[in-house]
């Protein structure tokens, strides 16, 4: 065993997991309730990753729009027992069984198409996703993880030492973030070895969300839009919910959301202008107001299928998230991270 894998978990060098998205997080909380010191770093101003929304002004009040992950499903027992516990103090909500499909092709009338076939049940979030992490964060009952908001990460090194974190000692480090952002903070022969690349693309998205006065489109929960160079989905955000709000989130399409990337705000008046064609054949009313937020990084276009994780044995540098696994959905970040911080507490715990 190097150095750096025999460095002891403690509170001056504990393992640092980067990047508090549900992989993350997910780590973080099985070596807290293993008593092995973590600390959680993150750029953002809260929990979230690609979980995270937005706070709006909606005619039913103040509510959290959710941007990134549309919903999730539970396969797996283990994130079925997480979910069922989201569940049972109403946290998370099932939402719909069936999506609709629309026609990006079609020009006579209203493009909405019959809702699908039943399958997996797609879960909400009463409080929007983040608060699935945020209950990750601090669950009742259970110490609450250290969390460091606000704090943007510039290098991850291997010494003979042990592993560093911009400088500070870590046990371990957890890089919970995309592979091109792990590539880019990895020491290049460890990404090679953990075979992360910065060259590996990833599908960028720009969320496109807008409230009214009043819900004018028919009655949906969510929709594929097929044959569409603008838009791939179109959520119903209030229904999402089970609140009602007048809110309404669409996806945009890779190759239009790589061109508005440098400015987002510009993909909101040709998102808008669609929607009421696609819903009901007329003119989208006007809104109260529409905003758009940009993912660079949304979805890999290649996955780890063989390893739930990544683990560096001679840095004890490790990497997780939604590309370790056979597909990219949130239940695989969680069970990503869930095996990782496992792999860790077998490791460091006292």
């Amino acid at each position: 065993m190097s150095p750096a894998a025999s460095r002891a978990a403690t509170p001056e060098a504990p393992v640092v997991v980067v990047g508090a998205g549900i992989s993350g997080l997910a780590c973080a909380r099985v070596l807290a309730d293993a008593d092995v010191p973590v600390r959680v770093l993150d750029r953002g101003r809260r929990p979230g990753g690609r979980m995270s929304g937005r706070r709006v002004e909606t005619a039913v009040g103040v509510r959290v729009a959710d941007l990134g992950a549309s919903y999730f499903t539970a396969s797996g027992d283990g994130f079925r027992a997480q979910v069922e516990d989201w569940r049972a103090r109403g946290l998370a909500r099932p939402w719909t069984d069936a999506f609709h499909s629309v026609s990006g092709r079609a020009r006579d009338g209203a493009r909405l198409g019959e809702r699908g076939r039943p399958g997996p049940v797609r879960w909400g979030a009463a409080g929007g996703l983040r608060s699935l992490l945020d209950d990750l964060v601090a669950p009742p009952g259970r110490a609450p993880l250290d969390l460091v908001s606000g704090r943007d990460v510039e290098a991850v090194d291997a010494t003979a030492e042990g592993a560093l974190v911009d400088g500070r000692p870590a046990a371990a480090v957890v890089l919970a973030v995309p592979d091109p952002q792990a590539a880019d903070l990895l020491p290049r022969m460890v990404a090679t070895r953990l075979d992360v690349s910065a060259r590996w693309n990833w599908r960028p998205c720009i969320a496109v969300y807008a409230a009214w006065p009043q819900r004018w489109w028919p009655d949906f929960d969510g929709a594929f839009v097929n044959d569409s160079d603008l838009l791939v989905f179109l959520a119903d955000d209030g229904a999402r919910r089970g609140d009602g709000a007048p809110v309404l989130v669409a996806h945009t399409a890779p190759d239009f959301s790589g061109e508005h990337l440098d400015a987002p705000v510009s993909a909101v008046a040709p998102v808008l202008a669609e929607l009421g064609p696609l819903l009901t054949g007329e003119p989208t009313p006007p809104p109260s107001w529409g905003r758009a937020h940009r993912w660079s990084l949304a979805q890999p276009l290649r996955q780890h299928a063989d390893s739930p994780f990544g683990f560096d044995e001679a840095s004890s540098l490790a990497v997780c998230g939604d590309a370790w696994g056979e597909r990219s959905r949130v239940e695989t970040a969680w069970e990503s991270g869930t095996a990782l911080g496992r792999h860790l507490a077998e490791r460091f715990a006292r």
